[in-house]
């Protein structure tokens, strides 16, 4: 397990921020705010705003880290601990399945934000797919103290929250390439998607990223 710890926290790492930065860096629209809820390191959010320097990006974490790269907050891992409408947009990159419900750090997310919902996670659809996510769970986040309760839904299982929430999907991405070739046919498949929300009487954006 050590091996992989090293592998993971050095080149998996670094590639996974590359991509999730472009990717989200891709989907929002200019000048905005931005929250992200269990941002880490903050590294990601460091690399989106170097390809969007447009963007504002502030965090918050239950693991407070010195060493952050952006602005954060601790935060309790339920209550986000800002008021309601402060953010144009919340970012949840990969926390939403650490949580014992996720439709609650959803709702809480849909209080904070004025905006977007920005979310990068799994779906537990395809053969050994809910080892398979235990397995990366486990390599990218146990040496970190990062809570693992396993909680990975379904695609089906996502879009009925949505809809209980009154959550429009305006984009979904369910090819994300964190993973080079070999280890790309066991841990890509489509056992991870990002999604941009909006409340569904929001109109849709017709403006791009750049």
């Amino acid at each position: 397990m050590k091996v992989f710890d090293k592998i993971h926290g050095g080149y998996v790492h670094r590639r996974r921020v590359r991509v999730l930065g472009e990717i989200f860096a891709s989907l929002l629209p200019r000048d905005l705010s931005i929250l992200d809820v269990g941002c880490g390191d903050g590294l990601l959010a460091e690399e989106i705003t170097t390809v969007r320097p447009d963007l504002e990006m502030r965090g918050v974490d239950v693991l407070v880290r010195a060493d952050c790269a952006i602005p954060m907050t601790p935060f309790d891992g339920e209550t986000i601990p800002f008021g309601d409408g402060t953010f144009d947009v919340i970012l949840l990159a990969d926390v939403l399945h650490h949580t014992r419900d996720p439709r609650l750090l959803l709702r809480e997310a849909m209080r904070v934000s004025r905006r977007l919902i920005v979310i990068k996670d799994h779906t537990r659809n395809g053969l050994f797919a809910g080892a398979t996510l235990r397995f990366m769970d486990s390599v990218g986040n146990a040496r970190h103290g990062v809570a693992l309760p396993n909680n990975y839904w379904s695609q089906e299982q996502w879009s009925a929250a949505f809809e209980d929430l009154g959550l429009r999907v305006d984009e979904w991405i369910n090819k994300v390439s964190l993973y080079p070739w070999p280890a790309s046919l066991l841990f890509t498949r489509k056992l991870h998607f990002c999604a941009l929300l909006a409340p569904g009487d929001l109109p849709a954006l017709s403006e791009g990223g750049h």
